[in-house]
């Protein structure tokens, strides 16, 4: 099944389908991706407070691909903003990796509260390690619009993705209008919100309907409205069914159905970006 790229705004393409690795264990994680990568899946997301990039790397020689055949994206530890330590970070997630450069560098979070409330300075900071060529581009998570705004007003340099909690329950709808009007990517975090998908008679509705699970669903309508996803699963069968969601299309109503399930913040699963401060 061919998963289609999304072209992002410095000429670069990105699968629009990836594989999520957030709470895949440390001793797990090279099995586990090495599922997806045997079953189709060519975009990792991975980041350093997951603690699994060594088995990511290790997924991904082991499966004897050709390093442009495979996407990798790893993200900024909480600890690590200030310039000097962004540097460092990366350095040591590349050697975790087996790789020379990552395809696409975030910050995770931005840490309004922390660090003086100076994210700029750390962007500024990926920015130099982009023209380093440590990483191919350059984006943030969980930034907020005004967040996105303040960093391209001092820097005049645009994040070519934002990845942010989206899911049918929090739509996350003045996010995804904030990136659009930078042209930046939004790329959806906990898609399928943490399972509870399954559980929805709506989405249980539609899934019957168009023969496929709840899960499935979700990710295909994510897909239609334009945003990036990668769910994650350490489930063999859901890991493949996950990946299975190019073969058909939901019709204007079942889209809007599924629109229509947005609760707004109060179902916001994760933590509030203007709030979250934890720093390891």
């Amino acid at each position: 099944m061919s998963v289609p790229n999304i072209t992002l705004h410095d000429g670069t393409t990105i699968p629009q389908l990836g594989f999520g690795t957030w709470q895949v264990p440390a001793g797990q994680t090279a099995d586990v991706v090495g599922k997806a990568l045997e079953i189709g899946y060519r975009h990792i997301d991975t980041a350093q407070m997951y603690g699994n990039e060594e088995g990511v790397g290790q997924a991904i020689r082991d499966a004897g691909l050709a390093r442009d055949e495979v996407y990798v994206t790893t993200k900024l530890n909480n600890g690590f903003h200030q310039p000097d330590e962004a540097k460092r970070s990366l350095d040591e997630s590349l050697k975790l990796l087996g790789l020379e450069q990552v395809d696409l560098f975030l910050i995770h979070w931005p840490l309004p509260t922390q660090y003086d409330g100076d994210f700029v300075s750390t962007w500024r900071a990926l920015v130099d390690l982009r023209e380093a060529g440590l990483t191919r581009s350059i984006g943030v998570s969980n930034f907020q619009p005004a967040h996105l705004d303040r960093i391209i007003e001092e820097t005049g340099v645009v994040p070519v993705v934002n990845q942010v909690e989206v899911h049918p329950f929090f739509a996350n709808e003045d996010v995804r209008v904030a990136n659009a009007g930078h042209g930046i990517a939004t790329e959806a975090w906990s898609p399928l919100a943490q399972g509870k998908v399954g559980d929805d008679d709506v989405m249980g509705e539609i899934a019957s309907l168009v023969g496929r699970t709840p899960a499935q669903v979700a990710l295909r309508w994510a897909i239609q409205r334009g945003d990036i996803v990668f769910p994650k699963s350490t489930t063999p069968s859901r890991i493949q069914q996950n990946f299975e969601v190019f073969d058909f299309e939901l019709t204007p109503e079942q889209m809007s159905a599924v629109d229509a399930l947005d609760q707004g913040p109060s179902r916001r699963m994760g933590p509030h970006p203007d709030t979250f401060d934890w720093v390891p």
